[in-house]
């Protein structure tokens, strides 16, 4: 690749289909060319025909924007199998008390490997097709045994897919700073292994993380992110408008305001032109 031309990433928002002001800033952003990527749930009421046809005629104005399926598989979401277990009532595990299960070796690969085959045929049903690539709600596709019945499943559904690992392309010094980020590098380790064993491809790099409660500046994040984000590189964003669903549903919400409207800003093409950056 020539030195001076600019690096291709990946700028994926999640959660399509958590509610309908979330749907609404994803396909806005889609159509102004400021994402390239989104990754859509199934197991949400915010997800129909309806949705995905509005989302279908979004992209038609973006042709090289990527759809994925975000696995989902922690509370306060049910699962789409009668049997999967554990559950919190008729709910998925709160996402902490899932990763410990899986740390502790007391999750069933096999019920979630069913799981993630079901919403794999949801997606195929909405779209008509398989996803581009398949990532995971609140990063649960990096959990221990959960990574194993996740991965197999996209082996057998969507094996021309990639799948989202969240280690990042960054110094140690950096990495320690930042405990979550550090949490997702140790995750991926295993979970890079374990999907090139499977001929599954996977980003080579991952940002976006960090402390939603801080509120903080996401300008200067996005800064943080693209430095040293390799060519294939993924950014994480989850931009939305703040309506009655998302609040029940979620406790990321105002952040998600501001993160719109960074990427809706004309300082953010701007700073993709000064790094070098393109998502086309």
């Amino acid at each position: 690749m020539n030195a001076t031309a600019p690096r291709r990433i990946w700028l994926c928002a999640d959660d399509y289909g958590l509610s309908d002001g979330v749907n609404r800033a994803i396909r806005e952003l889609i159509e102004r060319g400021r994402l390239n990527a989104t990754s859509v749930m199934t197991v949400t009421s915010a997800i129909g025909r309806e949705a995905v046809a509005a989302l279908q005629a979004s992209m038609a104005k973006s042709p090289r924007c990527a759809i994925g399926l975000h696995v989902t598989l922690t509370a306060p979401f049910r699962p789409l199998t009668l049997h999967f277990r554990p559950l919190d009532g008729d709910m998925f595990l709160p996402f902490p008390k899932l990763l410990r299960g899986g740390m502790l070796r007391r999750l069933d690969a096999e019920l979630v490997h069913a799981e993630v085959l079901a919403q794999l045929d949801a997606f195929r049903e909405l779209f008509g097709r398989a996803p581009d690539f398949v990532d995971g709600h609140q990063h649960a596709q990096l959990f221990p045994q959960v990574r194993d019945g996740f991965l197999r499943a996209v082996k057998e559904r969507a094996p021309d897919a990639w799948v989202r690992q969240g280690g990042r392309n960054a110094p140690l010094s950096q990495r320690l700073a930042a405990p979550k980020a550090l949490v997702l590098d140790t995750l991926s380790a295993q979970f890079r292994k374990k999907a090139a064993k499977l001929g599954l491809r996977f980003n080579p790099a991952f940002a976006g993380a960090y402390d939603f409660t801080r509120a903080p500046d996401f300008g200067a994040l996005m800064r943080g992110f693209l430095e040293g984000l390799p060519e294939d590189g993924l950014v994480m964003c989850h931009p939305g408008f703040v309506d009655e669903t998302l609040t029940a549903l979620d406790p990321l919400t105002t952040q998600r305001e501001t993160e719109h409207a960074y990427l809706a800003s004309d300082d953010f093409p701007a700073l993709l032109a000064l790094n070098k950056v393109t998502l086309s």
